[in-house]
């Protein structure tokens, strides 16, 4: 009987233990970027004797909505009686493709390929049409489709729902072991489409869009891009706010009046050791490899286009996007990254512990 209840117990035991296995990850304040960020200003501040102040985050640009990135493109009509006189010519099927239910309601990588469809399939039939007036038309149409090309390629791109959903900000932050090697394959990714699209642009349509279309599909299953700008905006705000500790208690009491170490610096040592290098230096090391793998190429993406960007895209390139405009989050970003490093090493110098790199 004893035995058996002990067996019996067995489920119960393990329940227990799990139960408090979860309470312990659920209570670790460095399981999770945001609170791990609040606890490091928090013990930053009570070691320096300075009341800790969390600001709100730092703004963010979020990518416009559809009709505001979406370009209008110049409509290209072919009659019905130039349509009939088609026959025998490929361009008579395509057109027809796009004027049955399905053509009519194409995404915008479809649309593409019908354009670049229509204007090899009419640049053949040019040579098998015998009257004078249908081929100026057909001609007509050709430029004309050229020309809208940078319209649509930009449609492709920049005006999917694919690509919002991977600049979203609503599902979080970005967690570097679920998402390294996601991140690996979008950069992979963009930097074919970067490639794609210089060709394009130079009249060379050459390359199969399928895979495009497979690169869009994966865009649909993580807002990657979007955590790493969720990241970076966390990151700059509380980092700030460390900062802002470190720099009080640089100005108002010297850590170690005599130069050396004593034992409240050996307490802030500890802090800078197991706390700052040991949990949040790895998280910003992984978000910047991200950020740079993943945004380098998108900021690409828009920089090539630039001469069809509409207006109420470019606040979010300047903002969300660019590397190199000072005002932009990945600036702030970095420029928050090295404020704090400085007031690390400023506070440290104080009682000659001022780290020196390897």
């Amino acid at each position: 009987m004893v035995k058996n209840a002990l067996l019996m117990s067995v489920p119960y035991r393990i329940t227990f233990l799990l139960t408090c296995l979860f309470g312990l990850i659920g209570c670790d304040p460095f399981a999770k970027p945001e609170t791990m960020m609040d606890e490091y200003v928090k013990r930053l501040g009570h070691v320096l004797d300075v009341e800790p102040k969390y600001s709100d985050l730092i703004y963010i640009e979020r990518i416009p909505r559809p009709r505001e990135r979406k370009l209008s493109i110049p409509e290209t009509e072919i009659n019905m009686l130039d349509f009939l006189a088609l026959y025998g010519c490929e361009l008579q099927f395509v057109v027809g493709e796009k004027n049955s239910i399905m053509g009519r309601v194409m995404q915008p990588l479809n649309n593409l390929r019908y354009e670049l469809r229509f204007i090899e399939a009419a640049r053949v039939c040019l040579a098998e049409i015998d009257n004078d007036n249908l081929r100026q038309k057909v001609s007509e149409a050709i430029e004309t489709k050229q020309q809208s090309l940078p319209l649509i390629i930009w449609n492709a791109t920049w005006g999917t729902d694919e690509i919002a959903r991977l600049m979203s900000l609503s599902n979080g932050l970005y967690q570097p072991e679920q998402s390294q090697h996601e991140i690996s394959t979008y950069s992979n990714d963009i930097n074919y489409l970067n490639s794609v699209v210089r060709k394009l642009q130079a009249g060379d349509y050459a390359d199969d869009l399928n895979y495009v279309g497979d690169i869009q599909q994966r865009w649909q299953y993580g807002s990657r891009a979007g955590q790493l700008h969720n990241s970076a905006r966390l990151l700059a705000s509380r980092l700030d706010d460390a900062t802002q500790i470190l720099k009080q208690r640089i100005h108002q009491k010297t850590l170690c009046p005599q130069g050396q170490p004593n034992n409240k610096a050996k307490i802030v040592e500890s802090v800078f050791f197991n706390v700052y290098i040991a949990n949040v230096q790895p998280y910003l090391s992984s978000v910047n490899r991200g950020a740079e793998q993943l945004f380098k190429p998108l900021a690409e993406l828009a920089d090539i286009q630039q001469h069809v960007m509409p207006d109420s895209f470019r606040p979010y390139y300047d903002q969300s996007l660019r590397w190199d405009n000072d005002k932009g989050l990945w600036s702030k970003y970095q420029q928050q990254v090295k404020a704090h490093t400085e007031a690390w090493q400023d506070l440290l110098e104080q009682c000659g512990l001022r780290p020196t790199p390897d």
